[in-house]
């Protein structure tokens, strides 16, 4: 199972994380990915200068806005994000 971990910090928080994850739930749904994806929040992932930040897998991707969540969840369809992998 992927891990997609929204960061809820500070920085993260002013720039739009709980409206990024508002959009990774619909998403994830929508797309029926939930028995592939766990998504969580979590603290400083220490990439505050490109908040949203999230990590998938074991990659750091930021800036994340609700717009772009909608490639990233192609992204992971197509395979381009696993466990242990980065990009």
């Amino acid at each position: 199972m992927l891990t997609i971990t929204v960061c809820v910090g500070s920085s993260c928080h002013l720039n739009g994380s709980y409206r990024v994850i508002e959009e990774f739930q619909r998403l994830i749904k929508e797309e029926g990915l939930e028995n592939r994806v766990n998504l969580k929040a979590g603290f400083c992932l220490g990439n505050c200068t490109r908040a949203v930040t999230v990590k998938i897998g074991d990659e750091i991707v930021g800036p994340v806005s609700v717009e772009s969540v909608s490639d990233l969840i192609a992204s992971i369809k197509n395979g381009e994000f696993m466990e242990g992998k980065t990009r």
